[in-house]
């Protein structure tokens, strides 16, 4: 297969995961290092990156038109998917993870695997926890909801204060950018932010690295080939938890 261009698939089943979140899974299986990424292509609409939630699977947040249409789609319908690319989670002994939301698709397949030891799942309601259950089955599963209607009542990155991250060979973290730049300012406070693992969501383009469009500051890393998945000592003093770019390169807020 080239990777280079997209392999059409065909949606068989699609699974109201939250309220808010589905899952699409297609009729073919591919390859792939949990954490690695696909760029979808929505005919008609876009292409963007989504991680692989499993071999057939990606879990959809409606955040823009591209994901609007994907969790608006059924059985039959077709899109195509180019990759999978980048790094992924790299890990041994025991392994912490930390999801905010749909962060936890990435990481699923880590879980899945068994190679998690304990998991910290947050989301702002206990109807928006995602595949709480299926974690739950593989490590030890810490919750937190924003409301308080599951678990603890606060953020996910509270539940670190009840760990030893001493405990811990690698944390692998997937969210929002301001929860996981909270958990990096922890561990850089811990003095172990080189055992985290950050899973990156940029604007891209191309996912080969060739445009340059998800180039991060001050180094130029690139997402989609030196990440997505970058260790934590790598994004200390850059543009992560500040900000990122749009689609014309300019500078938002994250």
């Amino acid at each position: 297969m080239d990777e280079q261009l997209p392999v059409g698939v065909t949606i068989c089943r699609v699974a109201a995961e939250t309220p808010s979140i589905r899952t699409l899974r297609f009729d073919r299986a591919f390859s792939f290092r949990p954490g690695q990424f696909v760029m979808v292509w929505v005919p008609g609409v876009d292409e963007i990156p989504m991680a692989l939630s499993s071999c057939t699977t990606i879990t959809v947040q409606e955040v823009g038109a591209a994901t609007a249409a994907l969790c608006a789609m059924g059985e039959g319908d077709r899109i195509g998917i180019r990759g999978p690319f980048g790094n992924g989670f790299s890990v041994s002994g025991r392994v912490l993870a930390v999801a905010g939301g749909v962060g936890a698709a990435p990481l699923l397949p880590l879980a899945a695997s068994g190679r998690v030891d304990t998991f910290l799942l947050g989301a702002r309601t206990a109807a928006e926890l995602l595949f709480a259950d299926r974690i739950r089955e593989r490590a030890s599963l810490m919750v937190a909801t924003d409301d308080g209607s599951a678990g603890h009542h606060g953020f996910v990155t509270q539940l670190l204060n009840r760990l030893d991250l001493a405990d811990f060979d690698h944390i692998c973290v997937c969210g929002p950018e301001t929860m996981m730049y909270t958990v990096l300012s922890i561990l850089e406070e811990e003095g172990c932010a080189e055992r985290g693992q950050f899973s990156l969501h940029r604007y891209m383009k191309c996912g080969v690295g060739i445009c340059g469009s998800c180039c991060i500051d001050p180094h130029g890393l690139r997402v989609c080939c030196d990440g997505p998945v970058f260790s934590g000592d790598t994004l200390l003093d850059s543009e992560f938890g500040s900000y990122a770019r749009d689609a014309s390169g300019l500078r938002r807020l994250v």
